[in-house]
């Protein structure tokens, strides 16, 4: 069953790596939530694996949005989530409905850890030699599981969903960017226009930190004081390593 479709909102490269491994050989074509997408309706029986991140115990919003042109007919789904160590709140509840109103069945879900796209000190190096072995293991069981049956997964998560979060800061520009406007392109929101690529629409922008990421120049920052008081509060509450969970 080398046909599964794939659709991945990676900013900064977590989920795509989870993506991976759980899809392998068996990945198809590749959805790039990150950017518009086209309208499309899967055949039946074309799985479907969707990994988002969890931002503040959420789906970003602009994911969801994009996702909901991805159509299917009873099709199987597999909803996976990848936060950085705090909790995934209602994020894989709220990505597995996401799926069921789309026409989707979902057959398998999994929440995996990623180094925090913030506060890089928590969860470092995440996902792991261990997360990567468990996330092809769970695609294995996936794909083990649609030869037999395509019964559908309880997840938790509060149906009502929390408020989704509000950002407050957006990344500064530093004096040593070269305006390539690298950021502005990639921006999977397009809070950063192209033709002043050193100014952030903070009614836009979703503190996905690609910006930050991909700056050749490391020119975008989020200010010390902000990120300092950000990080503290993340070690008092998710210093613990946690584990991946699956559901099959």
């Amino acid at each position: 069953m080398n046909n599964w479709v794939t659709a991945v909102f990676s900013p900064t490269g977590g989920c795509s790596k989870i993506a991976a491994a759980i899809a392998g050989a068996r990945m198809g074509a590749r959805v790039d939530l990150t950017a518009p997408v086209t309208a499309r309706h899967l055949a039946p029986g074309t799985p479907l694996l969707v990994v988002m991140p969890v931002y503040g115990g959420r789906l970003p919003a602009i994911a969801v949005q994009r996702l909901r042109e991805i159509r299917g007919n009873d099709s199987p789904a597999i909803a996976v989530v990848v936060y950085g160590n705090r909790a995934y709140d209602d994020a894989l509840l709220e990505l597995r409905d996401v799926l069921t109103a789309n026409g989707f069945k979902v057959v398998a879900a999994a929440a995996f850890i990623a180094e925090h796209s913030i506060a890089r000190s928590i969860a470092p190096g995440r996902p792991d030699a261990t997360d990567m072995e468990l996330a092809v293991e769970f695609g294995a069981a996936v794909e083990a599981k649609l030869q037999v049956c395509t019964d559908t997964v309880a997840v938790p998560g509060n149906p009502e969903y929390r408020p989704l979060p509000q950002m407050p800061v957006t990344p500064h520009v530093t004096e040593a960017c070269g305006g390539c406007g690298m950021c502005a392109l990639k921006c999977p929101t397009g809070a950063i226009p192209s033709t002043n690529p050193r100014t952030t629409d903070a009614g836009k922008c979703i503190l996905c930190m690609r910006c930050i990421a991909i700056c050749p120049r490391q020119a975008r920052i989020l200010p010390p004081p902000v990120l300092a008081g950000f990080t503290a509060r993340l070690n008092a509450i998710a210093a613990e390593p946690r584990q991946p969970e699956l559901y099959l």
